[in-house]
């Protein structure tokens, strides 16, 4: 088992503007969407429809995404916010200054 033991510890992740990222995602496969309506007849004789289908699955999926990803960047600034009112540190991982997951038990 130690094969695939890790030899180094994992990198931080990246944060971007992940509203963004998903709204742009979104939107392009609501486009491809669009852009396959049009030849819905042709998907539909070459046994390709779930083509048009999956664009409108991921143009759905994204409006959750969207949500998602709004309402956690909104509690990352209210965690910050509350952070910067106490004054204290709070340590990663726990969830805020009136939450039990960072005090010692």
């Amino acid at each position: 088992m130690t094969k695939w033991t890790p030899r180094h510890e994992a990198p931080e992740p990246l944060e971007g503007n992940v509203v963004a990222t998903i709204t742009g995602g979104t939107v392009l496969w609501f486009v491809l969407f669009l852009v396959q309506l049009p030849f819905y007849g042709w998907f539909d004789d070459h046994g390709h429809l779930w083509w048009v289908w999956t664009c409108l699955a991921g143009a759905g999926l994204g409006l959750i995404g969207i949500w998602y990803v709004r309402g956690r960047d909104a509690a990352i600034r209210r965690h910050a916010a509350a952070r910067e009112a106490t004054g204290s540190a709070v340590p990663p991982g726990s969830t805020g200054p009136s939450g039990s997951e960072g005090e010692p038990g």
